[in-house]
């Protein structure tokens, strides 16, 4: 993998982490959370994990969202692991 790429990916995983570790406290559907998702699907085999960190992330259920968003990270991380 390029070091391009694996900027790419280092900067929407940083979005992502941010994003969900506000979610508890509000919706955090924004343009970067949806540009992070965008850069990551080329990069992630299965697509729920984007599709569900979305979808949880413009929820209006604060606890829902929270681990919604939580579930989806750990899915989207696992599949960017080398070897995965």
């Amino acid at each position: 993998m390029s070091r391009h790429h694996r900027i790419i990916i280092e900067l929407s995983l940083h979005i992502l982490r941010a994003a969900a570790a506000r979610s508890g406290k509000g919706k955090v559907d924004t343009i970067e959370v949806r540009l992070a998702l965008r850069c990551l699907i080329a990069h992630c085999p299965e697509r729920w994990p984007l599709d569900m960190f979305w979808n949880s992330a413009g929820t209006d259920h604060d606890i829902g969202r929270a681990q919604g968003c939580t579930a989806a990270l750990n899915g989207i991380v696992r599949q960017l692991r080398p070897g995965s």
